[in-house]
């Protein structure tokens, strides 16, 4: 039966992650980027004021049932930032090469925009539901921007929305931290993964708000603590550090075939490992995050639109980076052989670690990532499951309270599943997911140029 379904997985994995969609992704952040004048490097300074740069500006609003804007953006950053920031980003130098670091940077560099706009999007045509909450995303967008005769696109992005929940937003998150956590302390992975619907149950039956309330405070921790880990090893190896670069930069351009396969093998792989593991750590342009944005107290769409831009720099340009480096720099061998000799993707990071950092220095660390990470994004991706399945049931709150009850039993079924199937259908699902909301986001383009050119044009003149 496994065999049967990795076929089927790969059959549609490669049309998923074929040339097409490759060049759907690029595509759309191109030309988004085009049509909002390159706001990502133009307003990069007043983004960054803005978003980051807010936080040290407390401020004690009630915002009632909806979300204040930093809570909105902690509970998509815990989607965001999860285990692909780790385990993804390694599998995919493993198998595509050092030089899929530079494609994940191109990805990143056009989907600051394409998050841009989907929050912009969200916000703009966001509505409220019958329990007085804002409710938006990819499916209202679809239906309240292109109009009724497109409702047929944002229930296929519904239904694609609800199953990935339980692909990249659970069974891939809880499958690699039972992976780590068996690899480091031979824990069983039905113990993880028992632990984990336990604290998911406690923390998911308290709603959005409950959600936001523990992502506020764990986003920023896990996200800190991950990142000086990571520079320590950077510190340790410094001298290394250009070499390293040179690296990422000679592969990602490398056309030789490899073990007699066809010429420009090296690069299309470092390409679509790069894109395929930059799209499932950013998300930009999957059109869950926007789920999340929708739910801000924020009036202007471009105010909130502006933390896509952060989210991706600090998911992408920096956290994806400083995974790269360590496991460029710690020297162990790589290639798609080498990856299967170890237990996940996880085990892997977790001997790059290692390699550095003394004793099993590196190994808790990267138990302890995983574990928030994981537990993050799962949080997270439960709302989002939530949001579309209400989308399709007029959000009937026993079809929620039955999702919510499945989502957490998946918690144990991917903690025990087998973890390489697991994330590629997880990385198919992602896939599929993206084409609806990456039409809609190219037939409302011109929505998001008019947003935005309102919005920075303002600010001109008050410059």
């Amino acid at each position: 039966m496994l065999e049967f379904i990795t076929k089927v997985n790969d059959a549609v994995n490669s049309f998923a992650w074929g040339p097409i969609m490759l060049l759907l992704l690029l595509g759309t952040g191109i030309y988004l980027t085009i049509r909002t004048g390159f706001i990502q490097v133009r307003w990069f300074g007043y983004i960054m004021k803005n978003t980051v740069g807010s936080l040290f500006h407390k401020s004690d609003k009630d915002h009632g049932k909806s979300l204040s804007p930093f809570q909105a953006v902690t509970t998509a950053m815990a989607a965001t930032v999860g285990t692909g920031n780790i385990a993804g980003v390694t599998g995919a130098i493993f198998v595509g090469g050092p030089g899929a670091i530079f494609w994940m940077w191109v990805s990143a560099f056009f989907g600051m925009c394409t998050k841009y706009a989907e929050i912009a999007l969200a916000v703009k045509y966001r509505t409220t539901d019958k329990n007085g909450s804002y409710a938006g995303g990819p499916m209202y967008y679809i239906e309240n921007g292109l109009g009724k005769k497109w409702k047929w696109l944002a229930i296929i992005f519904a239904i694609l929305g609800t199953l990935t929940s339980f692909g990249i937003g659970n069974i891939a998150q809880s499958s690699e931290i039972a992976g780590a956590m068996e690899s480091l302390f031979h824990v069983d992975p039905l113990v993880t993964g028992i632990i984990l619907a336990i604290l998911v149950a406690i923390i998911v039956i308290g709603g959005v708000k409950r959600i936001s309330q523990v992502t506020t405070y764990l986003v920023p921790f896990m996200a800190i603590f991950y990142i000086l880990a990571g520079l320590a090893v950077i510190a340790i190896k410094i001298a290394d550090v250009p070499a390293a670069f040179a690296q990422i930069f000679t592969t990602a351009f490398s056309f030789k075939a490899v073990g007699g396969g066809i010429f420009g093998y090296v690069i299309m792989n470092a390409i679509r490992q790069g894109f395929a593991r930059g799209v499932f750590s950013n998300e930009a342009g999957l059109g869950s995050a926007p789920i999340a944005h929708a739910t801000s107290s924020a009036k202007e769409p471009a105010e909130q639109a502006m933390w896509g831009v952060f989210e991706v720099f600090v998911d992408t340009i920096i956290i994806c980076t400083i995974t790269g480096l360590t496991v460029i720099l710690s020297g162990i061998p790589l290639g798609a052989d080498v990856l299967g000799t170890y237990s996940s993707k996880g085990a892997a990071a977790v001997s790059a670690f290692n390699a550095v950092l003394p004793g099993t220095w590196g190994g808790t660390i990267i138990q302890i990532s995983l574990f928030f990470f994981a537990l993050s994004t799962i949080l997270a991706w439960n709302y989002y499951g939530e949001r579309c399945l209400g989308y399709l049931t007029d959000n009937n709150k026993y079809v929620n309270l039955i999702y919510k009850v499945l989502f957490v039993l998946i918690c144990v079924v991917g903690a025990v599943g087998a973890g390489d199937l697991m994330w590629d259908i997880a990385e198919t699902l992602n896939g599929l997911m993206a084409i609806p909301n990456l039409v809609a986001l190219l037939l409302l383009s011109g929505v998001v140029a008019s947003v935005t050119k309102s919005y920075f044009a303002d600010k001109k003149k008050k410059k």
